[in-house]
């Protein structure tokens, strides 16, 4: 004859606040850093050394590079280039937004929008104040072809978040299911589930909504480069932050990663903070390596960008080795209680709405 089982005490009102309290942590640490990091970055746009030139050898255009300097201040970067030629391989090179070639009668400002079209906007209103006290209209050439879906050049940056979301989200499955696998098998793991999120990249930026036209396979593989450094990056940290490791990835990957992108604004709009990110963020060296490719030929300081993303690379195999080792010493020390079904769901489910809470 099988001894009746006692039911198990209900949780006490306090408790179950209690519980509570300590999971809205993460949700509203969440929304006070996404509302400082994108009001902090987008919230007042402003010029600083935004790079223009004035083309000519005349005292004429020295003189209006040198007004034109006086009146901005800090905001702008006046230079003076000799001719059309050298101009327009600066801005091909990216060393300038805009190039103004005067004229009594149709003055024009060559830009290159492929490289920032809210840069290009600021540069533009610049030499449209010179262009109205002449009471002639300001001819605006860009030296680069937009893709077909991405007349703004903006469209990259909207890739950018689906890449990211879908390589730190991947992690907190990666991380709470497979717990119990070894670090290889998670690891390899992210590498495939990093593969799997660059190819839908690339097919929705591409032959669905014609963002990218052209060089398929090398911003996907840029794409796949950018998605493993952080997917190897959260595995590893996942070890040790656990329940926090999404909302860390916010942090890096969402808060910081996005606005510093130049997506929206370049480091040329923004506070010093943001722009300092910009020259070794793993989101800004995708963005702007995809630019490269995809308007300037694969130049442009393309190295570099490939450089940046294989720095975050190298950061996500020693995050893995790293977690491989403090595992290792763990499982040395105590035996780990053996988790149930139930419990491993839970804390992937949790996990997993963390996630996606962005």
């Amino acid at each position: 004859m099988s001894t009746p089982q006692t039911p198990a005490a209900a949780p006490t009102p306090g408790h179950s606040l209690k519980h509570l309290a300590v999971h809205l942590i993460t949700p509203l640490l969440m929304c006070l850093g996404m509302a400082l990091a994108y009001q902090g970055a987008f919230h007042q746009p402003e010029p600083h050394h935004l790079k223009v030139a004035v083309v000519g050898t005349g005292a004429q255009a020295q003189g209006l590079a040198q007004a034109v300097q006086e009146k901005a201040g800090a905001a702008l970067d006046v230079r003076s280039v000799p001719d059309r030629a050298t101009a327009e391989r600066q801005l091909r090179d990216r060393d300038l937004v805009g190039a103004f070639v005067p004229d009594a009668k149709s003055p024009e400002l060559i830009v290159a929008k492929g490289n920032s079209d809210t840069s290009v906007v600021a540069a533009t209103a610049v030499f449209t104040n010179v262009t109205d006290r002449q009471g002639v209209p300001l001819h605006v050439t860009d030296l680069t072809t937009p893709a077909k879906g991405d007349p703004t050049g903006q469209g990259l940056f909207f890739l950018l978040v689906a890449l990211s979301i879908g390589s730190y989200a991947s992690v907190a499955a990666i991380g709470a299911a497979g717990a119990g696998l070894s670090m290889r098998i998670r690891a390899l793991t992210g590498v495939a589930v990093s593969l799997v999120v660059s190819v839908i990249g690339i097919v929705t930026a591409g032959p669905v909504f014609h963002v990218v036209d052209h060089s398929y396979a090398a911003i996907w593989a840029l794409g796949w480069l950018y998605s493993a450094g952080i997917v190897l990056i959260g595995i590893g940290l996942h070890s040790f932050l656990k329940k926090w490791t999404t909302l860390a990835l916010m942090v890096l990957f969402v808060m910081l990663n996005f606005t510093s992108s130049g997506g929206i604004y370049r480091p040329e709009l923004q506070n010093g903070f943001f722009g300092g990110l910009h020259g070794f963020w793993t989101g800004a060296g995708y963005l702007e390596g995809a630019r490269s490719i995809l308007y300037f030929d694969g130049g442009a300081g393309l190295g570099g960008h490939l450089l940046t993303l294989l720095v975050w690379l190298l950061l996500g195999g020693a995050a893995l080795v790293a977690a491989a080792m403090y595992e290792g010493r763990g499982r040395r020390r105590v035996e780990m209680p053996i988790e149930t079904p139930v419990e491993s769901s839970v804390e992937a489910e949790e996990e997993m709405e963390e996630a996606v809470a962005v």
